[in-house]
């Protein structure tokens, strides 16, 4: 991908974020440093991933918000604004087990039927990682604190929440896959 692609995606997520929701910024410039840490083991992948990154939660934009699921109202948006590469659109959709919250929401048909899962699952893995190792002010963490920190933020007995622990065993899957990819490619994280 293209540094003007990922220029592209920093343009328009900080456009839609840093002022309405800061804190939301502070997360995605998290991951989207975290993607660029991972840039030597993604390869030809590393622009996809930073854009994903960037992108991930541009669905929170309070002028974007349609169905209230910030996977689908992000990746909708992407698809109307302009040409966004489809491994990114798609990322974006399906970023962090998104399907099993979509499923909570009762969009999983909708979800699945206009953003299929990619299948490349160092990539997906990656976003997940980049997701779930950033707090919401951006900092590295576990995927254990993050998992609880959302809980906590959420409630347990939320959409969210419920979703969260259902994702959980698979959250801490990806991390673990990603760290394991690192070690063999000698990528320090």
């Amino acid at each position: 991908m293209a540094n003007c692609e990922v220029n592209w995606a920093y343009n328009l997520a900080g456009g839609l974020l840093a002022e309405s929701l800061p804190r939301r910024w502070a997360h995605t410039q998290g991951v989207a440093a975290c993607a660029r840490r991972l840039a030597p083991l993604m390869r030809e992948e590393a622009g996809v991933l930073e854009a994903a990154a960037v992108l991930h939660d541009i669905g929170y934009a309070p002028p974007l918000v349609d169905t209230g699921f910030h996977p689908l109202d992000g990746a909708r948006h992407l698809l109307e604004v302009r040409s966004a590469p489809e491994r990114v659109v798609r990322l974006v959709a399906n970023h962090s087990f998104a399907l099993l919250e979509a499923e909570e929401r009762g969009l999983r048909m909708e979800l699945a039927e206009e953003f299929p899962l990619l299948d490349d699952p160092l990539l997906v893995d990656a976003l997940v990682y980049c997701d779930m190792t950033t707090t919401p002010d951006g900092g590295r963490t576990t995927s254990e604190e993050r998992v609880g920190e959302i809980l906590g933020r959420y409630g347990e007995d939320s959409v969210v929440g419920r979703f969260i622990r259902r994702a959980a065993p698979a959250i801490h899957s990806s991390v673990e896959r990603v760290r394991a990819a690192a070690v063999e490619a000698d990528v320090v994280l």
